[in-house]
């Protein structure tokens, strides 16, 4: 795994992560969670309601989030339909550009070039260049997340040592089977670090697509929640956002043991 592969995965698991015995977390974590509670309990009881709403406010939004639950069923559909999208397209382009030297030096400029762009800029061409709000959703979580699992994958690829090369080499495979032997499997971890990154950046980048442009899901679910001055909702719908995140975190990691059970 490279250096960048390895710096983003701990971006993507950062207060997320759970323990590896069971999926159970660290007694670290647990403490934190405990004193951010105690001390958001602390600070509703001195602050006006509309700064630090309590708990029991809190949990009543909780409760009228799971009564309606179709905004977070459009929400996790949106991302897991433009994940899939753009992991299939950036597992093409970079075994394209592994293949082909050329066709690397040609497309990587542009694939900077994408990841360049902030995310609100992206946000602002949907609008103007799309008329169809899902359209504009897919868009922008696709040109954002797409070229990261090109990067990594392609980073994945190229890492792969010279040592189990020259062995596999030495067996005189085709290159379909030098490929689907070594390469393929060898890439695996910087694809499932791929993954928790843009888990993390599509919950992101969906939500603020969802403020300017959807009529629906968590985003606009926000929206209505400034409008409105409630703080309560806006955290109850931070608290959604943060559980489905852990939530595909740990269907991740749990794919990565599975897969990588040779690693322990």
């Amino acid at each position: 795994m490279t250096d960048r592969a390895a710096s983003r995965q701990s971006e993507a698991v950062e207060a997320v992560e759970v323990a590896h015995d069971g999926g159970r977390w660290p007694k670290e974590t647990i403490v934190s969670l405990a004193a951010f509670f105690v001390l958001w309990h602390v600070a509703s009881m001195v602050l006006p309601p509309f700064v630090a709403p309590g708990w029991a406010r809190i949990g009543r939004s909780l409760v009228d989030i799971a009564a309606r639950p179709e905004f977070i069923a459009v929400t996790v559909g949106r991302v897991a339909a433009a994940l899939v999208v753009s992991f299939v397209l950036g597992m093409g382009l970079a075994i394209a550009m592994y293949r082909w030297n050329l066709f690397e030096r040609y497309l990587m400029p542009l694939i900077k070039l994408l990841m360049a762009v902030p995310v609100l800029c992206w946000i602002l061409f949907a609008v103007l260049w799309f008329r169809q709000r899902e359209v504009r959703i897919a868009f922008i979580l696709v040109v954002v997340c797409a070229p990261i699992f090109i990067i990594d994958v392609l980073d994945g690829m190229r890492g792969v040592s010279k040592d189990l090369r020259d062995m596999v080499r030495a067996l005189r495979p085709s290159a379909r089977q030098f490929f689907a032997k070594l390469i393929l499997p060898a890439t695996v971890p910087a694809i499932l670090t791929s993954w928790k990154v843009n888990l993390s950046l599509s919950i992101r980048v969906v939500t603020m697509a969802e403020l300017v442009g959807a009529t629906s899901g968590i985003g606009y679910a926000l929206m209505q929640a400034n409008e409105t001055f409630s703080v309560a909702d806006v955290f109850a719908w931070t608290v959604v956002l943060v559980v489905i995140l852990m939530l595909a975190n740990v269907a991740v990691t749990g794919l990565e043991r599975r897969l990588l059970v040779w690693r322990e």
